[in-house]
């Protein structure tokens, strides 16, 4: 398995990656700084005000995260 999907992210950061999972009725999510440390790594783009997850994004949020999963054991 190929790890160009394994990212360090913060457990702030994977819940704001999984909010953009659903539609965000007003297009914003409380923390702005989580987004643009998303868009940064490519994960989130933001289209018209509103962010939305790109095919790396949703790739990354399917593999989740080695640290988070380190945190649960």
């Amino acid at each position: 398995m190929s790890n160009d999907f394994d990212f360090d992210l913060s457990p702030d950061q994977w819940e704001a990656l999984k909010a953009l999972r659903n539609p965000v009725s007003n297009g914003r999510l409380a923390k702005a700084y989580l987004v643009e440390s998303l868009v940064k790594l490519g994960l989130v783009v933001v289209d018209d005000g509103a962010p939305a997850m790109t095919p790396a994004g949703r790739k990354a949020l399917v593999r989740g995260s080695c640290k988070l999963l380190d945190l649960a054991a």
